[in-house]
């Protein structure tokens, strides 16, 4: 199998990893990734089947070691439903979606956009503002709490806590990391222990109470299966919308991309496209668990497999001009949030959020525009803007 030689640190893989993309797939649609010690996959066509195949899935074969200091974010880790395969995950899965309907995600509209219009006031309309902070930001965190029932004072500290965890996943990580991930993950359970125990005294109309009650099959979720699924909807619940929200509003800035993609009749297609074309992960692993052969390719038991969501959200046998922000195009399933089983639990939620904050955003500044050259954050896996400095006037 051919290597695929790219440092996932260097600068400028990080500010566009896109013509690498196209570079590789055109090599070789799978290829040995040492950076990462794992199988990338490049195509769509093989990225799909990898995500839907059950021979593929996210436990590994074999129990994996981590040194002692990281022991308190694997506890968390072990019992997350993103981390296992059935029968835990479709019953842990199954519990969740009981309380996280499509109804209850939709009610939250109203609420989501009385949430933009507040942020929205508090932008100077005289002065450039930095609209990660300032917007795309608070939106998710604030609606994942109010969903949860968590106290929305406590949202820094949350979002601290949850950046510390996912920082675990990037490709710069290191001891320091590593022990801040660690200190996290023990504050986080800590404090989600004890909420859970109140809400167990006082019940509430909030996820964390119906989480409680939910059961399958006579079975409840155990504290510490508790504790690991609100720590994963709260750091999934924000994560993606605000790489999403800053990546979606710099392109749509960049493209000078007609007002008319944002109405009521072309915003959902113009979402899917901003979710293809610049998504805020780009790489979602499996392990396979039997030799498995798609196309003419060979995936070999206990081989660790990095789907390459961005790359195959670019692949040209699937959209034409695909290195191309096209939101006229005609919808066709992405991979940015995943696939099979493991499909992203919180999709609905997150393009809720987008479909709502980013009109609203253009409806209040039409004559916004970028002052600061957008600067992605050295974060990859994850790809999403340090921040994006703008003016409300032209």
């Amino acid at each position: 199998m051919q290597n695929w030689p790219q440092n996932p640190t260097d600068p400028a893989f990080v500010q566009n990893p896109y013509p690498a993309y196209e570079v590789a797939r055109a090599q070789a649609s799978v290829q040995y990734w040492p950076a990462y010690g794992m199988t990338a996959v490049f195509s769509n066509t093989i990225a799909t089947a990898v995500l839907r195949d059950r021979r593929f899935g996210r436990e590994p074969l074999e129990p994996v070691s981590f040194p002692a200091h990281l022991e308190p974010f694997y506890a968390i880790e072990a019992h997350s439903m993103l981390e296992l395969e059935p029968p835990r995950h479709k019953r842990l899965r199954s519990l969740v979606l009981r309380a996280f309907t499509s109804r209850r995600i939709k009610s939250l509209g109203p609420e989501i956009a009385t949430l933009c219009d507040e942020l929205l006031d508090q932008i100077p309309g005289d002065a450039p503002f930095d609209l990660i902070e300032t917007y795309a930001t608070p939106i998710p965190i604030i609606i994942i709490c109010r969903l949860l029932g968590v106290p929305e004072d406590m949202a820094a500290q949350l979002l601290q806590w949850s950046n510390d965890m996912v920082a675990m996943y990037q490709a710069r990580r290191d001891r320091a990391i590593e022990e801040r991930a660690a200190q996290a993950a023990s504050d986080f359970a800590a404090f989600i222990r004890s909420y859970i125990a109140e809400k167990r005294l006082k019940p509430a109309d909030d996820l964390i109470t119906q989480l409680i009650a939910a059961e399958e099959d006579g079975e409840k979720l155990s504290t510490e299966e508790l504790i690991s699924t609100c720590i994963l909807l709260l750091n999934a619940g924000h994560e993606a919308t605000v790489h999403t929200i800053g990546n979606g509003v710099k392109t749509l800035l960049e493209e000078e991309v007609d007002p008319v993609f944002l109405d009521e009749s072309h915003i959902e297609a113009t979402v899917e496209e901003i979710i293809r074309f610049d998504p805020p992960l780009h790489i979602f692993t499996r392990y396979c668990y039997e030799t498995v052969e798609i196309g003419r390719s060979v995936f070999k038991r206990g081989d660790e497999i990095a789907v390459m969501l961005g790359a195959a959200n670019r692949d040209e046998a699937v959209w034409e001009h695909a290195q191309r922000f096209n939101p006229a195009r005609p919808v066709q399933t992405n991979t940015s949030f995943g696939g099979g089983i493991h499909f992203c639990v919180g999709a609905p939620l997150a393009r809720l959020e987008l479909q709502i904050a980013i009109p609203k955003l253009f409806a209040r500044f039409p004559d916004m525009r970028i002052v600061e050259a957008p600067k992605y954050a050295n974060l990859y896996h994850f790809h999403g803007l340090e921040r994006l400095m703008l003016s409300a006037n032209d």
